[in-house]
């Protein structure tokens, strides 16, 4: 059914929701787990925010996605399952659009990504990368919402 599982993870209760879901269905289906951190620093363009300097708070960014990835690892190889990740760097590009551009050039044919599950005012404040996710995929998406 589905070998490729693309597994978005931010480090969220919610992301661990999601990768929880991505390892059974990986040891269920035999498939191959990718999982995937953006570090975006469009936030971040400003040389100083608040008396911090951005390329630092950059330098944390990716840091704290190679701990997630490291993690994430280690989880799929307690589990069996064969498995890559990768830390995506973009400033120009939103994160969902990231995640939807590594899908397509992995191949991926499902991705499993934990969601807030916001609505209302702060789903528009905040955004919702699981949502740009499920309206743009070219493959299926199973959201995982947290309790």
């Amino acid at each position: 059914m589905y070998s490729r599982i693309l597994v978005p993870l931010d480090g969220s209760a919610t992301g661990a929701l999601g990768l929880k879901q991505a390892i059974a269905l990986g040891q269920a289906l035999k498939a191959k787990l990718r999982f995937a951190y953006v570090v975006n620093d469009y936030y971040t363009v400003m040389p100083y925010l608040e008396g911090a300097y951005a390329g630092d708070m950059l330098a944390r960014v990716r840091e704290e996605g190679r701990r997630i990835l490291h993690e994430a690892n280690e989880t799929a190889r307690a589990a069996g399952l064969g498995h890559e990740a990768v830390l995506l760097e973009d400033s120009h590009t939103e994160i969902g659009a990231r995640l939807i551009k590594d899908a397509a050039e992995w191949g991926a044919e499902l991705i499993v990504m934990g969601t807030h599950g916001r609505r209302g005012l702060g789903r528009a404040v905040l955004g919702s990368e699981a949502e740009y996710v499920v309206r743009h995929s070219p493959v299926p998406v199973l959201l995982v919402r947290g309790s």
